[in-house]
């Protein structure tokens, strides 16, 4: 491939994980429109961007290791063509299930996008080209995650929340006609044949139902049923005596977990091909750096749900408003971009993640600090900015680190499964801090208004109606209490106390991700260790 056409072609390669990741988080912004359009609960608030990140994680490492076998450019067509049709679902949805639905297949799309680009990147490039091609594609994900809002606020705002999906029909055009036309087949020589079809379904298992238990343990209960909520799947309702449906689920996943090794280990024995070679996890550099991706991306992404809502909910900011507060988040992972191309060969990998986590944690934590309804969206912004340089740092150098040593005929099992980590900890991280953010909402809103001496009966609507909607009924509380009778002056309070609760529920999320960047910080010093084998 010529010099001129690969860096033209990573240009399209960065265009196709654009789509995905600005459509992981598109909706953040675009959530009161479609809340209000759709009659969304909180529950469903956190599935229709869920579903996206479940289905994702779950099946990453199934496409990498097929992509190896069928080749890495075909399955990076097919994505994308699925995920352009599940988006015109999605912008045509008109009820809470379909949206779900179509999220899910979209989730299916992008994950076959995912790890084949960046086995694209790893074929195309070699030395130090690779090191700044790496840099590109870490942080294009980086600054994409700011983006998504930006484009969702500017799309809902200006025209209608349906097209936030919908753009995804040029743009997927545009990318299939450049990846076609620029990109060369890339695939492994030689190696095992065959498929592994039990291991793949195995792990679909396996890390669907981690995720979902995780997930839904606030709603659900965490060891016994939630009256309040019954899990039901079609006509089965679980039964509220007993132990909840989440133990359940997070025992199925120790136990698929276990299944997954041991079959994948009884392949190899045989000669087979295997969905995962665990030998990979002998590949020092591989292990360590996995093991930081996990820990690093449970930190990284899930406070990008809470403050969206948090901008809009409480400060009053339209969709387009809170997008471009997060495009300081954008500004700097793009310069992120450029720092890491001019640090390839001279910095090494590991010690750039270790600064860019570190940025991370200062960001994240100045947030948890500084938050608040008088301070507004202005203290916030700098310290977006300083999180993502350091997004764009560490996913970018990270990368390279976990890849560095890996033969190239593994290129896309690696690659999948390096990206099934992150996404693995990306959704545990929302389900994580969303539940942060509810659950500190619930609990904060509870004393203000205890307080207010308001009576135990009307706590409870008030607090359902606020963490229900995900925040969405604060700026109209004040209203609809006085329309009930309830003086002006105790409505006020009320809202104010909502909107000061929601902020509480917010700072939660952002010092329980400082924590997990904390974690991922001190996992970062074990990434010096180099594989001896040869790639």
């Amino acid at each position: 491939m010529k010099t001129k056409n690969r860096w033209v072609g990573l240009v399209f390669i960065s265009m196709a994980i654009s789509l995905v990741i600005i459509d992981g988080t598109i909706v953040n912004t675009i959530f009161p429109k479609v809340i209000e359009d759709l009659s969304l609960t909180s529950t469903e608030v956190q599935w229709v961007q869920e579903s996206y990140v479940l289905v994702f994680a779950s099946t990453l490492l199934v496409w990498g290791s097929l992509a190896d076998k069928i080749g890495r450019k075909r399955l990076l067509l097919i994505g994308i063509f699925i995920f352009i049709v599940a988006s015109v679902w999605a912008g045509s949805t008109e009820s809470a299930g379909d949206m779900i639905a179509a999220r899910v297949v979209q989730g299916f799309g992008g994950a076959m996008v995912l790890p084949t680009t960046l086995s694209l990147v790893n074929a195309n490039f070699q030395g130090k080209e690779r090191g700044i091609a790496f840099a590109v594609w870490g942080a294009t994900i980086g600054g994409m995650v700011a983006v998504g809002p930006v484009l969702g606020g500017w799309l809902a705002t200006d025209f209608t929340w349906r097209w936030a999906f919908l753009i995804n029909l040029p743009l997927g055009i545009l990318i299939l006609a450049g990846l076609i036309y620029l990109i060369p087949e890339s695939k492994a020589e030689g190696g095992r044949k065959g498929i592994d079809w039990v291991g793949a379904a195995i792990s679909i298992v396996m890390f669907g139902t981690l995720v979902f238990g995780l997930i839904e343990g606030r709603v659900y209960g965490w060891l016994a049923p939630n009256p309040k909520n019954q899990f039901a799947l079609g006509d089965f309702v679980w039964p509220e005596d007993g132990i909840s449906v989440i133990p359940v689920a997070l025992a199925i996943a120790a136990i698929t977990s276990v299944m997954f090794v041991l079959w994948e280990r009884k392949r190899e024995r045989e000669g087979k091909s295997v969905l995962l070679d665990l030998g990979l996890f002998s590949i020092a550099s591989f292990r360590n750096g996995s093991l930081a991706a996990m820990i690093i991306s449970l930190g990284e992404f899930g406070l990008l749900f809470a403050i969206p809502l948090w901008l809009q909910n409480v400060l009053g900011l339209s969709p387009i408003s809170s997008g471009l507060v997060l495009l300081w988040l954008a500004g700097g992972a793009f310069m992120a971009s450029g720092i890491g191309g001019a640090l390839s060969g001279k910095l090494p990998p590991a010690r750039a993640v270790q600064i860019g986590v570190g940025l991370e944690l200062i960001g994240v934590a100045g947030i948890g600090l500084v938050a608040s309804v008088d301070a507004g969206w202005g203290v916030i912004a700098p310290l977006l900015f300083v999180y993502g340089i350091g997004i764009g740092l560490a996913t970018a150098q990270l990368t390279g680190v976990i890849m560095v040593d890996v033969p190239m005929s593994q290129t896309g099992q690696a690659s999948g499964s390096q990206s099934t980590v992150r996404q693995i900890g990306s959704a545990l991280g929302i389900a994580v801090l969303g539940s942060m953010l509810f659950t500190g909402t619930q609990a904060s809103f509870e004393d203000r208004l205890d307080e207010l001496a308001v009576p135990q009966s009307q706590q409870v609507i008030l607090v359902d109606a606020v963490v229900e909607s995900a925040g969405g009924a604060i700026p109209q509380l004040s209203e609809g209490l006085a329309s009930q009778g309830v003086s002006q002056e105790l409505a006020q309070s009320i809202e104010e106390a909502a909107g000061d609760a929601f902020t509480d529920g917010a700072k939660w999320a952002a010092f329980a991700a400082a924590i997990f960047l904390l974690l991922g910080f001190a996992s970062t010093f074990r990434l010096g260790a180099r594989s001896k084998e040869k790639a």
